[in-house]
């Protein structure tokens, strides 16, 4: 697990549904990202879905030349946990 995704619409989605979202490992798995989840924050987590975000390529046109350059990749999991259990990015600021 790298870092925790605190955006609006996480925010929300962490409100009514109990869902956080996570920037992880590329290379790690479901299994391994639930026990991470479970580790660091305590809670029981019900069911991990993941994403692959590939990188997007840009193309810029100066005066030097043609700069081409793209962004990272990663991948993203959004993590269910039980009710009950809340995950609080902020306690430990």
């Amino acid at each position: 697990m790298i870092k925790p995704i605190i955006t609006e619409k996480m925010t929300s989605d962490s409100e009514l549904y109990n869902r956080y979202g996570f920037i992880v490992n590329p290379a790690a798995n479901k299994l391994q990202i639930k026990d991470a989840v479970e580790a660091a924050y305590g809670v029981t987590v019900k069911k991990v879905r993941t994403m692959n975000y590939g990188p997007s390529r840009k193309t810029r046109y100066t005066k030097t030349g043609v700069q081409q350059g793209k962004t990272n990749a990663y991948k993203k999991a959004i993590v269910d946990v039980e009710d009950g259990d809340v995950i609080d990015f902020y306690s430990n600021l």
